[in-house]
Parts: C-alpha cells; structure tokens; sequence
C-alpha cells in the first residue's frame, strides 16, 4: 500500500506534507519526475526519475499504481487511468477523484483544451493557497485513516 506522486508540477508544500505523513504513518511514498525531485532521507521516501516526454511520469504511475493505492495528481487523464486500475487520486488542493466525478473532469478538461485550441483564453488555477493546502491534509489524513481501518 503507498501513494505514488505525479512530482514534475506538485507544489513543493504538497510534498512536505507527504513527506511529514509519510514518515508519521509510515506509508511508502514514491516520487515520480522526468527531472530530480529532492526527497529527505527516509526509508519510506523514494524517488523515481523516468526519461523526459509527453506523459511518461504519468504512464510510470500509471503503470506500478495497485489497487487500493493513492495517486496524487492535477491531472485528470491520470486520475481516471488509476481510478480505472482500483487506485484513487487525490489532486494537491485536496479534492479526490472518483468513479462519480472523473467522467465530469475529464469533459471539463476536454472543453477548456479545446476553447485554448481555438485561441480563447481560459485562464489558469489561481496560486495554491493556504486554504487549499489545509484542504490537501485533510483529505489526506483521512485517506489515510481510511486505509488504517481493517
């Protein structure tokens, strides 16, 4: 059981508060990044460095994520490819996808790709704040009291 990271645009704050967890609950948590990602020592952090592309953090995550697993991720594709294997996702402003509102996410973020796509703009997410950051350890915390329960 452990939570895979889409690393490569996780807000530095999101991974220090998995990391805290991570050595709290003792979790396995790993990093996965087209680029080196800093991780303090501990035996239940890794780091995961996967070749540069389109996608390929994100194939990787995809690929080891168990059943049961947690994903943390911005990125609806992902969040649906590891809901679809049994895992869950949860993205860095604590909002956790699943089987009920990934169909939604995902025709949000077909529409606003093709709005771009025709040269309007959409705008981006405003700057993670500390609302969404206590929002993130909430949800994590219990995420991960969930997965404690027999």
């Amino acid at each position: 059981m452990g939570i895979w990271v889409d690393a490569d645009a996780c807000p530095k704050v999101i991974r220090e508060i998995l990391f805290r967890a991570a050595e709290r609950v003792g979790i396995s948590l790993t990093l996965v990044a087209n680029q080196p990602v800093p991780t303090p020592p501990s035996r239940h952090i890794r780091s995961i460095r996967v070749s540069a592309g389109f996608d390929v953090a994100d194939n990787e995550i995809a690929r080891r994520i168990a059943p049961g697993e947690l994903a943390v991720t911005a990125d609806i594709p992902l969040a649906a490819a590891v809901i679809a294997k049994g895992a869950q996702a949860l993205n860095p402003r604590g909002e956790l996808y699943t089987d009920a509102n990934i169909g939604e996410r995902l025709r949000m973020r077909d529409l606003m790709d093709t709005l771009r796509s025709t040269g309007i703009d959409t705008g981006g997410p405003p700057p993670l704040g500390p609302r969404d950051r206590q929002a993130f350890a909430n949800a994590l915390d219990t995420w991960l009291a969930r997965r404690s329960k027999p």
